[in-house]
């Protein structure tokens, strides 16, 4: 497993598509990576909630983040994401943990929150 942690967290701060969204890693160790998004009017969708690509996003961020720490880059293959609170503002949390590795792929787990509803969204990987 890679340990220069520092080396990965620069790695990801070159991600255009996520920093220009507002996205942040903010936790990062073996296995594990959690990211940020403190929710703006751009987030926002037509319904004033906070849109389901920037949710996906930040999972997507954090699953990233989270794998690369095994030493490999394991892109996704498939995902499932399930919507079980809408938000619209504050700053959503995804933590990303990995569950399980073999030579080509990684299966993680996902959870994106709020500090008020910390089970807001379940992504998996």
């Amino acid at each position: 497993m890679s340990h220069d942690l520092d080396a990965i967290k620069r790695h990801f701060e070159t991600d255009r598509f996520a920093t220009t969204s507002g996205m942040k890693l903010v936790e990062l160790r073996p296995g594990f990576a959690k990211t940020s998004l403190r929710v703006e009017q751009r987030h926002l969708n037509s319904i004033g909630t906070v849109h389901g690509g920037a949710i996906f996003t930040l999972a997507d961020f954090a699953f990233g983040a989270a794998v690369k720490t095994g030493g490999k880059v394991a892109p996704a293959i498939s995902t499932n994401l399930s919507f079980l609170k809408a938000t619209r503002s504050g700053t959503l949390y995804a933590e990303a943990t990995e569950i399980s590795r073999s030579r080509k792929l990684s299966v993680c787990t996902v959870r994106v929150s709020t500090l008020r509803f910390p089970r807001l969204r379940r992504y998996c990987k």
